[in-house]
């Protein structure tokens, strides 16, 4: 059994299933949808990205004594629930999905990041580069968009819907997993509580204000920061891919 904090393997793990299923769902997406042989081997270029990601991440975990499998197993229903809900039924829905969809994920796992140590934060952040995923993107959508700007509108909605899903697994997850939760709220905050005052809570559980681990109010300024990043991240990759951005 690892040594390391359970919010550490659980981010590691969770992390690791997205980028397998995301491995996945691309090379699936590049054989079905791609419209042309170099979009889909654009495509499938990113998919090898991503499994070269998986593969560091579950060499990561088990350098850390912890097993991948058991790792990643408590986040299988929510991706692969998220992954079903969002299957897109066209090349620009996967291509909007791969950026917006899976960058807003992505968000969530940097937020719990930015409270872990120095190596496991380097890793998530390299994992999660987007740059490579930005310019082949965002190149095809506009060049669509440019084409026909009608497709504005059910592409922006499409958006919108992924982030929704994505959002809503987040809280499943969080409630699930409350020392992963723990790590969404701002590690300064919780320094600045005094002995007894209890840990921040669970940064999904927005509505309830409750403490995932029972009883204790979550820091709302805290979580209220949280997801104003997360919105004005979205909105950057909205506007990046020509479309109008969410509310």
């Amino acid at each position: 059994m690892s040594d390391s904090p359970a919010g550490v393997i659980d981010l590691l793990g969770v992390l690791a299933y997205a980028e397998l299923t995301a491995f996945l769902r691309l090379a699936e997406d590049a054989a079905t949808l791609a419209p042309s042989l170099t979009d889909r081997a654009e495509l499938s270029d990113l998919a090898a990205v991503e499994y070269a990601h998986f593969r560091v991440l579950r060499d990561r975990l088990s350098w850390l004594g912890a097993d991948p499998e058991e790792a990643m197993a408590p986040f299988v229903s929510s991706l692969d629930d998220w992954h079903a809900q969002t299957r897109p039924g066209d090349w620009l829905e996967a291509l909007v999905k791969a950026y917006v969809g899976t960058g807003i994920a992505g968000d969530f796992y940097r937020e719990a990041a930015r409270h872990v140590d120095p190596q496991t934060r380097k890793l998530v952040e390299e994992v999660l580069a987007e740059e490579v995923r930005s310019e082949f993107v965002v190149e095809r959508v506009r060049a669509a968009l440019a084409e026909n700007p009608k497709l504005t509108g059910r592409l922006a909605l499409w958006a919108r819907r992924m982030v929704g899903e994505a959002l809503s697994q987040a809280h499943r997850v969080a409630a699930a997993r409350p020392d992963l939760a723990l790590l969404l709220v701002s590690a300064g905050a919780s320094a600045e509580r005094a002995p007894g005052d209890g840990a921040p809570g669970d940064a999904g559980d927005q509505a309830a204000g409750s403490d995932p681990r029972g009883g204790v109010d979550m820091d709302l300024v805290e979580v209220g920061r949280l997801f104003a990043r997360l919105t004005e991240q979205h909105g950057r990759r909205m506007s990046a891919l020509g479309l109008v951005p969410g509310p």
